[in-house]
């Protein structure tokens, strides 16, 4: 069965398959010290400068759990969206691992401005305080919205001009690319981005993160730090040749544009329909919308999908790079037809 709950519910590309296949031939060094990371590691850095540092690593969680660590020390506090991933859903882990607390501001679409940032940024050199160090984001953000380059340089110079360093969860930064229409390193290292992971596992990988070094100063324990963690893949090989079928054709782009459309095209689907509301702009490939209560249960029965906000009965609809048209129409038709169910149209 489809669904439209998450695009970690898809299945692994047959490109991706097929690498993880020629990986597995023949024997290879272990610990990232085979020609597959060497590889990967050389693609990463012909697309955004010689000068970062790459570290694969298992999952979203692992990868901004090592990012944060590279970046912190346990007196040091981390600003992020009340909405964002490190705070409400990797159960603590960041918390946990660097000692940090976690400020979690409010935002309407889940991106942080200057100005939210602001009026936490206090108590810098007091004993008794925490001291603010990094600014953490999410592109595309947890509401499906996507920082424009403006948005996202003014950010980092504000981060920087009050000493701050800046980390991205990029789990679905290829579908932020895709939606803005320009090259990845204009919109991430160029704005000013210090440290992000690249995702791999909601496009099409089987497992796999990426986590991009920009700021040299961050990357001095960066080795250390993964280790610790326990996100040092002894057969990183495996983790390696599928970020290089990734990018082998354009293919991240590929499947981000896809899974970008067909949002789109559910949008469009339901633009006419009176008793959906729209609760975000639909940037990429995530729809928030507000339903009738009523037709909740049994439409996930067809179709799984998550409630974003059950007192609000707002729910989250995400596609995939595998998600049809066929898909949103047969979706669509079962929406509708529930509706009528209800005398709702």
């Amino acid at each position: 069965m489809k669904s439209f709950a998450s695009d970690n519910y898809s299945g692994v590309h047959p490109a991706i398959l097929e690498a993880i296949t020629e990986a597995n031939q023949d024997h290879a060094s272990s610990y990232g010290n085979d020609f597959y990371t060497e590889k990967a590691e050389a693609v990463f850095r012909s697309i955004f400068g010689e000068n970062i540092d790459v570290l694969f690593v298992f999952n979203g969680t692992g990868a901004n759990v090592v990012s944060l660590q590279c970046a912190v020390q346990s007196f040091d506090l981390v600003l992020c969206a009340e909405t964002a991933h490190i705070h409400s859903d990797e159960c603590g882990a960041p918390v946990k691992a660097t000692g940090c607390m976690l400020r979690p501001i409010a935002t309407f679409d889940g991106k942080l401005t200057p100005e939210l940032i602001e009026p936490y940024l206090k108590g810098f050199g007091n004993m008794h305080n925490v001291q603010p160090r990094v600014v953490s984001i999410s592109q595309t953000t947890e509401l499906g919205t996507i920082y424009q380059i403006d948005e996202l340089k003014r950010l980092c110079d504000f981060a920087h001009a009050n000493g701050l360093v800046v980390h991205l969860d990029g789990a679905r930064i290829s579908n932020a690319v895709a939606a803005l229409g320009v090259d990845i390193k204009s919109c991430t290292v160029d704005c000013g981005v210090d440290i992000m992971s690249f995702g791999g596992t909601k496009n099409g990988l089987l497992m796999g993160e990426a986590i991009l070094i920009f700021n040299p100063a961050l990357s001095v324990n960066a080795q250390f730090i993964r280790k610790q963690t326990t996100q040092l893949f002894s057969k990183m090989r495996f983790i390696s040749a599928q970020f290089l079928a990734l990018f082998e054709h354009d293919l991240w782009l590929t499947m981000a544009r896809h899974a970008n459309r067909m949002a789109q095209l559910l949008a469009s689907e339901i633009k006419q329909l009176t008793f959906v509301d729209l609760t975000q702009p639909v940037e990429a490939n995530a729809l928030f919308v507000k339903l009738p209560a009523a037709i909740v249960a049994p439409l996930q029965k067809n179709f799984p999908f998550y409630l974003w906000d059950e007192k609000n009965v707002e729910a989250r609809w995400m596609c995939s790079y595998d998600t049809t048209e066929e898909e949103i129409h047969l979706f669509v038709s079962r929406l509708k037809a529930l509706a009528k169910e209800q005398h709702l149209i």
